[in-house]
């Protein structure tokens, strides 16, 4: 038998007998990264059967590179949907070429696994779980603020471990799922018992700013259960300024809101909705603290009020002990609550995704 071209999956059983995990990577003028974004799917514990890097209107060497590093590159055709539609046109062509107990690992090309994501994940799916995603860290640079989200992620680990790896979204950092689940999928969008998306039964949702968000829902609205294990580890890019944090975040709140919207009040989102509830909140919380702060430094100066002191205390345990995994060095840096700036800098990115979707502004990423 003939080798397997570059239009014909290697399908078929694992040599151990079994199943297949086939990686797939969209990929967008990513040439600096995606080498090393192979070789960490290639150095799994539990080898990755396939990589497929789906090259999405890009510019430079990406093609290049991933092949070189070992994928199989195949590029979007007249794709204007960004990832969601990359990944659409590859899984429209992948999933019928693969066998129901086969497992898709969907990822970011900017997120490095450590070794044992894969093995992880699959004894999570063994034991029947619909999609397992994956806990993230902030990879180096970026400055004052990319040592903000180290710490920002690291708050982020520590819940998922407190929690037992219960999440409220697999992010698109990466994700596992059957074969099975992502048909089921495609299935429920044709016959409307899930939003439509693009029309065609892709599995991504191409008219929302959040498509990985709304795939959780997706699944939970089907019965699956999710889960992000706090095994699953792995690094991903932080944003290396202000401006590409403010984008990306506005991006990730508004689309947050607007799957809330578009699947209404449900079974699933109410645990949502309260969290949006819990945001709005917390935003005005931080504007009565600043404004009581404002008059009293106008008025009367400085004075140490018991109950203001109690209340900052609060929030200077909460800092140092949620970033304990960062290690002691930085735990004594965050009683400082120099955090403060991310916290406020987060909320003002909240009010303006409130506003967009109410306002409907048009929707950029």
């Amino acid at each position: 038998m003939s080798a397997p071209t570059l239009a014909e999956p290697r399908t078929g059983r694992h040599r151990s007998g079994s199943v297949r995990v086939v990686a797939v990577i969209p990929a967008h003028d990513e040439e600096a990264q995606i080498a090393h974004t192979v070789a960490a799917l290639r150095g799994q514990d539990r080898s990755v059967d396939e990589v497929f890097v789906v090259t999405d209107n890009c510019t430079d060497s990406t093609a290049a590179v991933a092949s070189i590093a070992g994928a199989r590159v195949r590029p979007s055709t007249n794709n204007t949907h960004k990832k969601a539609g990359a990944l659409n046109q590859l899984l429209a062509w992948l999933l019928p070429r693969l066998d129901e107990d086969d497992v898709i690992l969907v990822q970011d090309a900017d997120s490095t696994l450590d070794p044992q994501f894969v093995s992880t994940a699959l004894h999570h799916l063994d034991h029947g779980y619909g999609g397992v995603g994956g806990v993230f860290r902030g990879g180096p640079g970026g400055g004052f603020v990319g040592h903000l989200q180290r710490n920002e992620y690291a708050r982020y680990a520590r819940d998922v471990h407190r929690l037992r790896g219960k999440c409220l979204v697999l992010t698109g950092t990466a994700a596992m799922f059957r074969v099975r689940t992502l048909r089921e999928v495609s299935a429920a969008r044709l016959a409307e018992r899930l939003p439509a998306g693009d029309g065609r039964g892709g599995i991504y949702d191409t008219t929302v700013l959040t498509e990985d968000n709304e795939l959780t829902f997706a699944l939970l609205h089907l019965g699956h259960r999710v889960i992000s294990p706090s095994a699953c580890t792995l690094e991903t890019e932080v944003m290396t300024s202000w401006s590409a944090l403010w984008t990306q975040r506005l991006r990730w709140k508004r689309g947050a809101v607007e799957n809330c919207v578009q699947y209404g009040l449900t079974r699933v989102t109410w645990r949502y909705w309260g969290r949006q509830l819990m945001t709005i909140a917390g935003v005005l919380v931080s504007g009565i603290y600043l404004t009581a702060l404002a008059i009293a430094l106008f008025h009367d100066g400085l004075h140490l009020n018991p109950w203001w002191l109690g209340i900052s205390a609060i929030f200077v345990v909460e800092r140092v002990v949620t970033v304990r995994y960062r290690g002691w060095r930085r735990m004594l840096l965050a009683a400082s609550m120099y955090e403060l700036v991310l916290d406020y800098f987060l909320q003002a990115c909240h009010l303006k995704a409130y506003a967009d979707a109410l306002l409907r502004t048009r929707k950029n990423w």
